[in-house]
């Protein structure tokens, strides 16, 4: 009899990194000959607590995975009924996410109610356990949180010390696996072709949502200290305020440096975006680990990435990218030693690293940690 594997967190039809992450994960398990299912959420966050345009995907829903959605983040009613059923149901292991304190006390009850089946074993993966932007209850939240969870996995340090000011139980880190479930790169000429940029310019590329942590802003000012002819593709939905931005585009006079691609990018679109561009700009302000890191890998798109949190630990200097401070000037001057080094300077300590990015090494480690 095959055992079971429920994972906790977004999927299909919540969109996202979240959602993508474990849908592939799930098909991990299923390789491995688990019974797996996607338990989520049918309300993720009510609407006014919700950053962008919309939580959910246009895309069709994956016909190869299981996907539940029967989870009410605010209804303490709903996580009674959904720990009820998970206990009656006795899978081997649970994998739940945890990114966000909010999510503590649902998901730290239905566990709770699921432990008293004294058969379950919960394995987090912790992506950020002090938030990056703080709220009143965090703590108290991720407390209540981390008491029914057996063992926990992170992806990079910051998250494991942060994980160590809460509890000692078991912990493993490891590097965040690929996202090889957006399909195989693209020629760069045709991926342009396809996004109606042009096939001879330079571009270097933003990607992903538009927080204040993700340091747009030094990289808009450091596009305004380039005296050539590089553009920036900004592919990616705000997550704030656009006007703080447009003002600052306004201010600095680069609006003709700029790309803008600020709608949700859907899965299918990923692959087009990673493989049109020359680089990777990650310049974040502070940072636990980020998901495009992976997404550039995969891509085999060398990154400039900023010397905060394990970003370099992830990338490492002069090999497969290269690291700056986090300030324009320093940022400024990366960008340029990019381009003088070329894409083929990294390409093979790119596909060397890359290796070490497997999906089986994320299963075998919350198979070993549940046991």
């Amino acid at each position: 009899m095959q055992q079971k594997v429920i994972i906790i967190g977004p999927a299909h039809p919540l969109r996202g990194g979240l959602a993508s992450f474990d849908e592939r994960l799930a098909r991990q398990f299923q390789q491995q000959d688990f019974d797996t299912t996607i338990y989520t959420f049918s309300l993720q966050y009510p609407d006014f607590l919700f950053p962008g345009t919309t939580q959910y995907s246009t895309e069709p829903a994956p016909n190869d995975i299981k996907i539940k959605v029967c989870i009410n983040s605010i209804n303490p009613f709903n996580w009674i009924k959904v720990g009820n059923e998970l206990r009656k149901l006795k899978p081997s292991i649970i994998v739940v996410r945890y990114w966000l304190p909010m999510m503590g006390p649902c998901l730290g009850t239905i566990l709770r109610i699921v432990k008293k089946n004294k058969i379950t074993r919960v394995v987090c993966i912790a992506d950020n356990v002090i938030p990056h932007e703080k709220r009143f209850g965090d703590k108290p939240f991720t407390t209540y949180f981390f008491n029914p969870i057996d063992a926990f996995v992170t992806m990079s340090a910051k998250v494991l010390d942060d994980l160590r000011t809460f509890t000692t139980k078991p912990a493993k880190q490891i590097v965040h696996p690929l996202y090889d479930n957006f399909g195989e790169a693209i020629n760069k000429s045709e991926a342009r072709r396809k996004l109606g940029l042009n096939e001879n310019e330079q571009i270097i590329l933003f990607f992903g949502f538009i927080r204040k942590y993700k340091g747009l802003d030094i990289l808009l000012e450091a596009m305004s200290l380039l005296n050539n002819d590089i553009k920036l593709l900004i592919a990616g939905e705000f997550y704030e305020d656009r006007k703080l931005y447009d003002d600052l585009i306004a201010q600095l006079k680069i609006a003709d440096k700029l790309i803008l691609r600020t709608d949700f990018i859907n899965d299918s679109e990923v692959a087009l975006y990673l493989s049109a561009a020359d680089f990777v700009i990650q310049p974040y302000k502070n940072a636990t680990q980020s998901g495009v890191t992976p997404l550039a890998y995969h891509f085999e798109k060398p990154m400039l990435v900023t010397n905060v949190g394990s970003l370099p630990d992830l990338v490492p200097d002069h090999k497969v990218g290269l690291v700056a401070e986090p300030n324009a000037l320093s940022v400024k001057e990366k960008i340029k030693e990019l381009y003088q080094l070329g894409e083929d300077y990294f390409l093979p300590h790119l596909r060397e690293e890359k290796k070490k990015y497997s999906w089986k090494i994320l299963s075998d480690t919350i198979i070993h940690l549940a046991e």
